[in-house]
């Protein structure tokens, strides 16, 4: 698929007007379907038109004018690897320069190869040595046995240098949660930008991420190096327009991070060296396919992790986390300066509706007696230390507060029926052995259940 485009030089060097001069009929084909035959007044969009502005057929798209501007004005043969959002395929496009006898219009020529997405397709890139150099030293250093986060921060301060930008950072982006959270950042040394001017974690923050997205309008990145994309941002997106230019933002590399087609967050370099973009380009597209692996299987390992950590009936940790954290307080010092306490509650019917029930109500028992706990020691670590019985171990506490709220939780366990906890507690002053108030704790709860049964015969009867 081949075409002729023409760029139109501005009076101050700039780039123009880009028009499709004319197209092969592959080449015309694949306009029309990417414009999806929308109506323009009494045209239509698939209607090719010589000497139309590309846009016609086309959303605008920065990367695509550089290249074009790059090889029918500068005279630089262009490659592009493109792997588009906005399309099923990737894209191998070719622009050749051509003569021109208006020094204010120069042509090119572009083609373009479909393949289909793989991730083998990145084996393919002709990059050069120095791309090459930069993209291993990344690699090597994302494989250093290391922090995960110690190494993120490592890998931004390379892709800072490699651009040569004042700033740089991996944004993450929580798509369920709606939030965002910075992996790691770096500054140049005399730099005074205050590129995240509030916590990356607000709302208001990620609303103004999230339309990044349809500012690139499905482009595998985005490239502002001078006023003219400047512009363009400001009539795409007004909002982030404000925001760059408030945080004195002239340049800026952004690059979304996917793998496996889920959308991760996105590495930025602001105020780069523009005398590098090309070099800046072929080297982020590169190093942002492991960056965005790294950070998956990062994720992955930790989803893995918080699995075995909860108990997935009811949502708290399960035994295994709370033989761990035992084991911890039962080694380490002085666990911070604040007093802590134990708390065991067992639940007295769940043997008894399991069997004259079913056990989908003695499931609905124990979520019930979950969410009484969770609720009532909001900030403190609630387990299922067993079948029946939880455990919750508290910070910043002390008797009083602890009698007070395991009366609530009673309180709380009588709006559901067939709920009712047996409960025992101890506090922990700073020399005193978590095992032991263990112990005393589950001591004083069976103490609180031969109490129950004796002040209510029938409950016994239901155990």
């Amino acid at each position: 698929m081949t075409c002729i485009l023409s760029v139109e030089k501005r009076p101050d060097g700039g780039c123009g007007t880009i028009r499709y001069v004319t197209g092969n009929e592959k080449y015309l084909a694949s306009l029309a379907l990417a414009a999806g035959g929308v109506d323009l007044g009494s045209e239509k969009k698939t209607e090719f038109i010589p000497n139309s502005e590309y846009t016609r057929y086309i959303p605008k798209d920065l990367n695509f004018e550089d290249a074009c501007y790059r090889c029918a004005i500068m005279m630089q043969p262009m490659y592009n690897f493109v792997r588009a959002s906005r399309y099923p395929f990737d894209i191998k496009s070719f622009f050749l320069p051509m003569q021109s006898e208006d020094e204010n219009i120069g042509y090119c020529s572009y083609t373009q190869v479909l393949i289909p997405k793989t991730d083998d397709n990145l084996l393919t890139l002709n990059i050069s040595q120095e791309t090459a150099n930069d993209v291993i030293a990344t690699c090597i250093k994302l494989r250093e046995d290391k922090p995960f986060n110690e190494i993120m921060q490592g890998v931004v301060e390379d892709v800072r240098a490699i651009c040569g930008a004042e700033y740089c950072s991996i944004l993450l982006v929580d798509e369920s949660k709606r939030q965002c959270s910075e992996l790691g950042q770096a500054k140049a040394p005399d730099s005074q930008l205050e590129w995240l001017e509030k916590s990356p974690e607000g709302s208001d923050f990620y609303d103004l991420v999230e339309s990044w997205q349809d500012t690139m309008a499905g482009s595998f990145c985005l490239v502002i190096s001078n006023e003219n994309d400047m512009e363009f941002i400001r009539q795409k997106n007004p909002r982030w327009y404000q925001s760059l230019t408030a945080a004195k933002v002239e340049r800026l590399v952004l690059y979304p991070l996917i793998h496996r087609e889920q959308f991760l967050g996105y590495i930025m370099a602001v105020n780069f060296d523009t005398k590098n973009t090309q070099h800046i380009k072929s080297t982020l597209e590169l190093t942002t396919y492991f960056i965005a692996s790294e950070i998956a299987n990062n994720r992955f390992i930790n989803q893995l992790k918080e699995l075995n950590r909860i108990d997935m009936l009811t949502g708290v940790m399960n035994r295994n986390a709370m033989n761990t954290r035992v084991a911890a307080l039962s080694e380490a010092e002085e666990d911070g300066p604040c007093r802590k306490g134990v708390v065991f509650a067992d639940m007295n019917s769940l043997k008894y509706v399991n069997d004259h029930q079913g056990h989908q109500a003695g499931d609905m028992l124990l979520k019930n007696a979950a969410m009484i706990l969770q609720s009532t020691f909001a900030g403190d670590e609630v387990y299922r230390a067993g079948g029946d019985e939880f455990l919750v171990l508290l910070r910043d506490t002390d008797e009083a507060d602890m009698k007070q709220k395991i009366e609530e939780i009673k309180k709380k366990a009588e709006l559901f029926e067939n709920v009712s906890f047996a409960t025992g507690y101890c506090t922990l002053g700073r020399d005193r052995d978590i095992r032991k108030a263990l112990s005393e704790a589950d001591a004083r709860m069976y103490e609180d259940k031969a109490n129950c049964y004796r002040m209510n015969p029938a409950l016994k009867q239901r155990t």
